[in-house]
């Protein structure tokens, strides 16, 4: 199955990595694709590992999840700033 999560854009690529390195050990991972233009992460998972689960460890991480709303997209914009290493 696969879970969609709406996140901020306004992370860097190093960010990127270790999210998508980090969500790759959880157990029933299979994969995750992260797509930054849209502000997406989609992850590909069995039944071992649930969506709140998944949605926990990219909290904890850092990333958020940006809650739709029934009036249309709210996404955040891209930051010019990026993080700092």
């Amino acid at each position: 199955m696969y879970s969609t999560f709406y996140v901020s854009k306004s992370q860097c690529m190093t960010c990127d990595n270790k999210v998508l390195k980090t969500l790759g050990t959880l157990q029933g991972v299979f994969g995750a694709e992260m797509n930054r233009i849209d502000g997406q992460i989609t992850v590909n998972h069995t039944d071992e590992v649930t969506r709140e689960q998944i949605g926990k460890t990219l909290d904890e991480l850092g990333w958020s999840e940006i809650v739709q709303e029934d009036s249309g997209n709210q996404y955040d914009e891209p930051s010019i700033w990026g993080c700092a290493l």
